[in-house]
């Protein structure tokens, strides 16, 4: 532990379970104060129990913009700040092409992109010269995945609002990457699994890595502090994968 992030302010959306869950709970060992979002009440209830008392939580769902106007402005009533922004909570379903429904289209997209952008938009009014926002992509922005096209094409999306982002806040000193995980134990990825199949998918997943295993949330986290702190200070508009090299092949 370095206390990198000693002192900051951060904010991650989606932070109460998977990898979000991990980046709080490694800012917070780096010294950092942080605001976690989710939908459900218990699991965010459940997670700043584990997390300790520098750490608090605010139900938002990130595709509804009452819920982020509700949510920066407990933030700021509670800090009057934001140091470091992760624009992490997202999720997505398998639906092969010709049996994708709007439905289906809609949610991912509201979630995925929409919620990213107006996480990050949002809290611009809030957010520190010299802050660091962190969106997070997928190595399925770059890859073919199949069944998984929807999700993956909200990755590349994301993926390409932080290169004009960049652009868009230059003059501010706000840094804006991307933190591309690749496959990583969490709850939304066995939940892809059918029932009984978990560990067989992990297998099927750790065969196609070079480093020949999957992921744990900790991982992500550790990049993130990097990402968040100033050891990352000329990092602008990067991608960094956390993927075991799957995406590099």
């Amino acid at each position: 532990m370095s206390n990198a992030l000693e002192g900051k302010i951060a904010v991650v959306t989606g932070g109460s379970t998977g990898i979000g869950f991990g980046i709080a709970k490694r800012f917070l060992a780096e010294g950092a104060s942080v605001v976690i979002t989710g939908r459900r009440q218990a699991e965010l209830d459940a997670a700043v129990a584990e997390l300790g008392s520098k750490a608090s939580a605010v139900r938002a769902d990130v595709s509804v913009l009452a819920d982020l106007d509700a949510l920066y402005e407990e933030v700021g009533k509670r800090h009057g700040r934001i140091d470091v922004l992760v624009a992490n909570a997202g999720g997505g379903s398998l639906m092969k092409l010709g049996e994708i429904t709007e439905e289906h289209y809609d949610r991912t997209f509201a979630i995925n992109v929409k919620g990213v952008l107006f996480s990050v938009q949002k809290a611009l009014p809030l957010m520190e010269t010299g802050g660091s926002i962190i969106v997070t992509g997928s190595t399925t922005s770059i890859m073919g995945t199949e069944a998984f096209s929807v999700y993956s094409a909200t990755k590349a999306a994301v993926r390409n609002f932080v290169r004009s982002w960049v652009l868009d806040l230059k003059g501010r000193n706000i840094r804006v990457n991307v933190l591309s995980p690749g496959p990583i134990v969490t709850p939304a990825l066995l939940g892809i699994a059918e029932k009984g199949q978990e560990q067989a998918l992990l297998d099927h997943f750790a065969s196609l890595i070079p480093l020949g295993r999957v992921g744990d949330p900790d991982e992500t986290g550790k990049v993130a502090v990097f990402l968040a702190s100033d050891a990352s200070s000329f990092v602008n508009g990067a991608e960094l994968f956390v993927d075991g090299g799957l995406a590099q092949i």
